[in-house]
C-alpha cells in the first residue's frame, strides 16, 4: 500500500437528496443540550483544518455519539489550545450584551452558513466579534446557537452547566436567515 496518489485517476460522484434540518424543529424553541467533547480540534499544522475532509470528521463522529449516549444533542469542541471551537458539525455563536461573539476559525471550517450569519448580523446593526473564546466565558452569554448547512440556526439551551435562553438576537437572525434562504 502506498500513500502517494500522484498517478491516480480521479473519479467523481455527486449524490443529491432532500435533507431536513439537522436538529428536530421542536428543539429550536427550547434549545439544544450540549456537553463538552473529549476530543479537540487539531492544530492547522497537523491537519488541513480549512478543508471539509472526511478524516477530520472522525473525532466529530465519536464526540457526537458520546454526547447522544449521555443524553445530549451534541458536543461543543475546544481547539488544541483550549479555546471554544465548534460543535461536531456546526459553528458556534454566543450573544453577550447584544453583541454576537464567535470563535476565530483558525483551526476549523469557516462555514458558509457562519459567514452568512455574520453578514446578516452586520446588516442588522449587530456588532460581530470574532475572537478566541475561553470556555468559562460562556457564563457571560445570554444566548447561544449553532449554524451550519444542515443545522441552519439552532439555539442552544445549555452547554454543560452554562444555560442560555433563545431570545431577541437569535430570533432576529433566524427570521432574517429564513427570509434570505426561503425567498
Amino acid at each position: 500500500m502506498a500513500i502517494s496518489a500522484a498517478n491516480t485517476t480521479i473519479h467523481t460522484a455527486i449524490a443529491t437528496w432532500e435533507m431536513p434540518t439537522y436538529f428536530a424543529e421542536e428543539l429550536k424553541a427550547k434549545g439544544l443540550k450540549l456537553c463538552w467533547a473529549d476530543y479537540r480540534r487539531p492544530s492547522p499544522e497537523t491537519a488541513p483544518s480549512a478543508a471539509k475532509a472526511a478524516g477530520l470528521y472522525m473525532i466529530c463522529t465519536i464526540s457526537k455519539h458520546q454526547a447522544e449516549a449521555n443524553g445530549y444533542h451534541d458536543a461543543l469542541m475546544l481547539d488544541y489550545r483550549g479555546y471554544v471551537a465548534e460543535a461536531t458539525g456546526a459553528n458556534f455563536f454566543m450573544v453577550v450584551n447584544g453583541e454576537l461573539h464567535t470563535p476565530t476559525p483558525d483551526c476549523f471550517l469557516n462555514g458558509i452558513t457562519r459567514l452568512t450569519i455574520i453578514d446578516i448580523a452586520k446588516k442588522a446593526g449587530i456588532k460581530v466579534v470574532e475572537r478566541h473564546i475561553k470556555p468559562e466565558e460562556l457564563g457571560a452569554a445570554q444566548e447561544a446557537f449553532l449554524t451550519g448547512t444542515a443545522a441552519e440556526i439552532t439555539p442552544i439551551g445549555s452547554v454543560g452547566d452554562y444555560k442560555f435562553t433563545p431570545a431577541a438576537v437569535t430570533q432576529r437572525l433566524v427570521k432574517d436567515y429564513e427570509a434570505l434562504t426561503r425567498a
